[in-house]
């Protein structure tokens, strides 16, 4: 049973399950306003010193935490927030594929910062 179209503050019609494009568009907005003021990834302490430690937790944690895929990315599993001591902490990172990543992590860090 599909749900019926619904109304969009801006007037439009959409379809139940999409967001309409004045809400997509607010939705990019505030992305871009937010990485405006976030410290580019060296600042954070992405450095080559990073990218090293990376490569070798990513060779002996090839598979996803999560699903078990090829891991492409090592996630910190507390945010580290500038504290350098979590940040370098190797208990403290998980390898992730990029969908669980960019999604089930994601969906985990904005569930926690209420």
């Amino acid at each position: 049973m599909s749900r019926p179209p619904r109304l969009c503050s801006c007037g439009m019609i959409v379809p139940a399950d999409t967001i309409c494009a004045c809400q997509r568009d607010a939705i990019r907005a505030r992305g871009r306003r937010h990485d405006a003021k976030r410290p580019n990834s060296r600042q954070r302490g992405y450095t080559r010193r990073w990218e090293a430690l990376r490569a070798e937790f990513l060779r002996l944690h090839p598979a996803c935490a999560f699903c078990g895929a090829p891991a492409e990315h090592v996630d910190h599993i507390t945010a580290h927030k500038g504290n350098p001591a979590l940040f370098w902490n190797w208990n403290n990172l998980q390898a992730l594929c990029a969908h669980c990543h960019n999604s089930a992590k994601q969906r985990q860090e904005r569930s926690t910062e209420s």
